[in-house]
């Protein structure tokens, strides 16, 4: 079975299909992994053995009977710990949150288990997804497959963490300011961060979010993975106001149709530091589009400063989704994120409308990109994987960075934008780490961004993985 455990969703899901494997022994060998790889790691918080087992084995019996399959049919799936799977907790890594029972499963989880998919468990995460390393006082540190020193990112690093790793092929992750992107960097894995509403969002905590920030979106090996995620998951639910219609294609049937001689756009910088080795890195994989006869061109500059103005917006969110539990469980919360949230209650409305409107200076920005190219793309991230349990790096090339969204400084405007972003593997460092490099698409075009990670992907395919010691 050990060479199954890095195979793609699909080519698992067709073997499934096709009588090859059978869905009952891909599932046990998917737990027996979990099991050894999982006290190193800590991807996964939470499991649930006997009833995937299960569920598993009903796939087998729809295959006897010749009855219809989901495309994930039998493949076990990873749940961010922020989002509900029924009969299993939300905790959202936090301390008061520990006896949170789910008794449904959020929008995304149902359609993936409606395509089959077998929730296997959920995975850790930082509290309230708050930081770009995933660590919480309720299950600890969570460490990156490929060198246990240091983090697999955040905040969805648990699932980033599963999934590079091989424990399971596909895991839902979200995204409010690089938390799918981040992780999917740092473990080499793909990671799509999609326009806002395509995958619709479930409240938290009773509260539908006010800053239309944060997206789900999947953390898989390979982007065809990915575009059947979005395949499963996209369209509109009323549980979201913010939801969009189905796009009215097939992402998944699009992919190699990535048109000719696109206008790419390369900001190796944003005029701020980048590791040398990254920008190595990042530099040739952006230059495979040149060679795969794109016309790449790079351009230079300080681009506009969004740092302030997300942590504004977010906080604000966070406070006003958590108020009513900050007195009485003020010993339970992390002290940063507690600091993080609390300042919030500085922030005035004079701040928010400034917040808003550097939002608008960056949009001007990028609009200024999109009239001119079809595809933006920068390094995910401006060093490779720190600690694994923090904090972020300080310097880079030995000199300070100064503000610490420095360290992140290539995923959260795209939020604040709501344009969609991908990253995909851009190579390795000096010290052995995986790389990104990140795709920006304009809005509602995750046709074009995956077309063109699906293009990257053939040409240079990810095919080395870490092993867990």
């Amino acid at each position: 079975m050990s060479e199954l455990h890095f195979k793609p969703a699909h080519e698992l899901a067709a073997m499934i299909r096709n009588k090859q494997i059978k869905a009952g022994e891909l599932m046990d060998a998917t737990l027996r992994r979990i099991e050894a790889l999982n006290p190193k790691l800590n991807a996964f918080v939470a499991l649930r053995p006997d009833q995937a087992i299960a569920e598993a084995r009903a796939v087998d019996q729809r295959i006897a009977r010749k009855l219809k399959l989901g495309p994930f049919a039998g493949l076990a799936l990873g749940v961010k710990d922020l989002e509900d799977a029924a009969g299993l907790p939300t905790t959202f890594g936090s301390k008061p949150f520990r006896d949170n029972l789910a008794t449904q499963d959020s929008v995304e989880v149902a359609r993936l288990r409606a395509a089959g998919a077998i929730v296997v468990g959920k995975t850790n995460t930082p509290e309230f997804g708050a930081t770009g390393f995933t660590r919480n006082l309720l299950f600890g540190v969570t460490r990156n497959p490929w060198n246990l020193d240091r983090t697999p990112g955040g905040s969805s690093g648990g699932s980033a963490a599963a999934v590079a790793s091989g424990m399971v092929p596909i895991a839902t992750g979200s995204d409010g300011g690089g938390s799918i992107r981040i992780p999917a960097c740092y473990t080499g894995a793909f990671g799509l961060k999609a326009s806002h509403g395509r995958i619709p969002s479930n409240p938290m905590l009773g509260m539908q979010s006010f800053t239309d920030t944060a997206v789900l979106g999947p953390l898989s090996r390979s982007v065809r993975d990915a575009a059947i995620f979005l395949d499963v998951c996209c369209g509109y639910d009323p549980v979201d106001p913010d939801s969009l219609p189905h796009p009215g294609i097939s992402y998944a049937a699009a992919l190699d149709r990535l048109p000719k001689r696109l206008k790419i756009a390369f900001h190796p910088d944003f005029g701020r530091m980048v590791q040398s080795d990254v920008a190595r890195e990042v530099s040739r994989a952006a230059g495979v589009f040149k060679e795969m006869g794109h016309e790449l061109t790079i351009i230079e500059g300080e681009v506009p400063d969004t740092g302030r103005a997300w942590l504004r917006l977010g906080a604000g969110s966070s406070y006003a989704m958590l108020y009513e539990y900050l007195d009485d469980h003020a010993g339970d919360f992390g002290r940063s994120f507690l600091a993080g949230v609390m300042g919030a209650r500085n922030v005035g409305w004079d701040k928010v409308g400034k917040a808003l409107r550097v939002r608008t200076i960056f949009n001007s920005w990028v609009r200024g990109i999109f009239a001119k190219y079809d595809l933006l793309m920068t390094p995910t991230l401006p060093t490779e994987a720190f600690a694994a349990a923090g904090p972020p790096p300080a310097e880079i090339n030995g000199q300070p960075i100064g503000d610490i969204l420095r360290a992140v400084v290539f995923t959260y405007p795209f939020n604040l934008s709501g344009h969609p972003a991908a990253s995909v593997r851009a190579g390795f460092t000096d010290s052995g780490l995986p790389c990104g490099l990140q795709i920006v698409a304009e809005r509602h075009r995750e046709d074009l961004l995956l077309q063109a990670a699906y293009a990257y992907e053939q040409a240079r395919p990810p095919t080395l993985w870490p092993t867990v010691r």
